[in-house]
């Protein structure tokens, strides 16, 4: 009774691993779509809003879900509570709210470099900066939703297929 109960546990928590780094896997193409979509709205606000970008990103963490709205809210707070330049802020509060992303390292570049040119240029340089690092961001989506599709399944049946093996093993 007790080989079998232990079985069953190892099969639940080598199932949950699976779907843990499948869902992972999912996460990363959504919360990109969201990034660009997130960008596409701080174009406007500077565009055509004339919105201060500290007022902008307060804006977009109110519309955003999470982990994206904790980083363009610890943004807007960075600008308004401290005296730090809009690159330091930004790179400080991507390092902040990374780890809770789906995102690596090549997205982080990405935003990153973007946190660099914003707030440097006039509104229609701005304006390319956001279009380009959307472009980028639309080539790392390309790439997840790809991997997504290639080792979503894979990763969920690695998880149960090593459990069963393991109970083999033990037994």
């Amino acid at each position: 009774m007790i080989k079998i109960m232990g079985a069953i546990l190892i099969i639940l928590s080598t199932t949950w691993t699976g779907f843990e780094a499948s869902r992972h896997l999912s996460e990363r193409p959504r919360q990109l779509r969201l990034l660009k979509s997130a960008l596409q709205s701080l174009e406007a606000e500077i565009m055509y809003g004339h919105t201060p970008l500290h007022e902008a990103s307060r804006k977009l963490s109110e519309q955003m879900t999470k982990p994206l709205s904790w980083f363009f809210k610890t943004f807007s707070k960075k600008l308004t509570e401290t005296e730090t330049t809009v690159h330091i802020a930004w790179e400080e509060s991507l390092r902040e709210v990374w780890n809770l992303t789906a995102f690596k390292q090549g997205e982080f570049e990405i935003m990153k470099q973007f946190g660099e040119t914003l707030g440097r240029h006039d509104r229609h340089s701005q304006q390319k900066q956001i279009l380009l690092t959307i472009s980028h961001l639309e080539r790392e989506e390309a790439d997840a939703s790809e991997k997504q599709m290639k080792y979503e399944k894979m990763v969920k049946s690695i998880g149960f297929l090593s459990g069963l093996l393991l109970i083999i093993l033990l037994m």
